[in-house]
């Protein structure tokens, strides 16, 4: 692998007798890790119905690396959001921020949403994960894989951390920041970042960085904490801007990361505190992983106003439900919750808390169960990813080895016995999407975009 002479004599001043092991490292072959998602499927279940060559990821729970042969984005079990391939060291920022169930959560540079599925699984379904990305088109694949996930206690919004702080202060428990960097952690894994890059670039995402941490800070509650996240070695991006961050915001600590993985963060490459040794550095010569920089801050106690919540912007009183409230007396097995909302023609199933959203551009609040239409309700694909079956009176339970199931997922019309009307469709009991049965004939209604290429 070819670097940027910049680059290593930057590093090989700052490693020095560690520098060798270092760069020989991009001469390894990357690794691969696939996370479970454990709101469908735990460890020991997934092991059981998998032949992927598995072995555990020290640092993150339910997690595992594989083999490149085992190809598991082409798996079923991948389009029926089992579990989310990404690079094992992105899998612990979200571990060392521990959300617990009830939490409020802001991934506030959440695209393409790797870690968002992380914190909406940790919270099983209680309190909120509020995603946000400034990028629209990064939004879609957000959107994407929180659905996929069957994560229901969203808000996902598409804004600047300025204007987000602006509505939202004092509002979230804990805050993830993955921040914008340089990328030199990545070189290894993707190596068309290192044509992008400079070394004059660094005070411009250094100065990114620090605006988004501010903004963040605002809007975390006394008493919470911010995960600060890079993937990047760059010591002005990571010992540096939180030296930066601790000298304007004093009522912010750092809570040291204790992870026999993990190595400590270096104050003395930026002349910094020596708190700063609580920060965790992961290096891809010393553990199976990319490159990271983590470091987890704490706002101190302090009075603070609670922030208003206001649910108008779904009033439901103007609507007729009735085809809605008929389509889930025919198909769904107990209640759904009461607290629907209805947005155009979309039907949703409201997070128990929204705080004031208007004006703000929202992508998605809540679960998208379907749509309104001329006499009729259509349910969306996110409702089928958020159910299991055996919420839906009739499904077509296909096995893995059934060729029907490939031909679902291509969106095919498939012929098939089952009670008329509409089906939720599984593979081996995990859903995949709808279909409608008429005359031994499937419509299909897999979303168009999600279809097996």
């Amino acid at each position: 692998m070819i670097l940027p002479i910049e680059f290593e004599d930057k590093m090989k001043n700052l490693l020095k007798d560690e520098y060798e092991e270092f760069i020989k490292s991009f001469d390894n072959e990357r690794f691969y890790g696939l996370r479970l998602n454990t709101l469908k499927i735990n460890s020991k279940a997934f092991k059981n119905k998998t032949n992927f060559n598995l072995s555990p990821i020290a640092w993150c729970k339910d997690a595992f690396y594989y083999k490149k042969d085992d190809k598991p984005a082409k798996h079923p079990y991948y389009h029926a959001g089992l579990y989310y391939i990404q690079e094992p060291s992105a899998m612990a920022p979200a571990e060392i921020l521990d959300v617990k169930p009830g939490d409020k959560v802001l991934d506030l540079c959440a695209a393409p949403g790797g870690k968002s599925t992380q914190l909406g699984a940790k919270l099983k379904g209680k309190g909120l994960l509020f995603s946000n990305d400034i990028s629209a088109s990064r939004c879609k694949a957000l959107l994407k894989n929180i659905e996929m996930a069957g994560i229901k206690n969203i808000i996902i919004t598409n804004e600047s951390p300025e204007r987000l702080s602006e509505y939202l202060e004092g509002y979230f428990d804990k805050i993830l920041v993955d921040a914008p960097c340089s990328g030199e952690g990545m070189f290894r894994k993707e190596p068309e970042t290192i044509k992008s890059w400079r070394k004059d670039r660094v005070k411009f995402f250094c100065d990114l960085q620090r605006n988004i941490l501010n903004y963040a800070a605002k809007m975390l509650k006394p008493g919470g904490h911010i995960l600060y996240s890079t993937c990047t070695f760059s010591p002005e991006e990571n010992e540096g801007t939180i030296e930066e961050f601790l000298s304007k915001n004093n009522d912010f600590e750092i809570i040291p990361i204790a992870n026999n993985n993990f190595s400590c963060g270096m104050p003395d490459w930026i002349g910094a505190r020596k708190e700063i040794e609580g920060t965790a550095r992961l290096w891809p010569h010393k553990l199976k992983g990319e490159g990271h920089f983590l470091a987890l801050l704490y706002k101190k106690e302090t009075n603070h106003v609670k922030i208003k919540v206001e649910n108008k912007y779904f009033e439901t009183n103007k609507v007729d439900l009735s085809d809605f409230y008929k389509f889930v007396d025919v198909n769904i097995k107990g209640e759904l919750a009461e607290k629907i909302g209805v947005h155009g023609n979309s039907i949703l199933l409201l997070p128990e808390e929204i705080p004031n959203l208007k004006g703000l551009r929202i992508v998605r609040t809540g679960w998208l169960l379907g749509f309104l239409k001329k006499n009729r309700f259509e349910p969306s694909q996110a409702m089928a990813m958020g159910l299991n079956k055996n919420q839906i009176v009739n499904i077509i339970d296909l096995s893995l080895e059934d060729p029907n199931v490939i031909r679902y997922l291509k969106g095919e019309t498939i012929s098939i016995k089952g009670k008329e009307g509409w089906n939720l469709v599984c593979v081996d009991g995990y859903p995949l999407g709808w279909g409608k049965i008429q005359n031994n004939k499937l419509k299909n209604k897999y979303s168009v975009g999600w279809r097996w290429m």
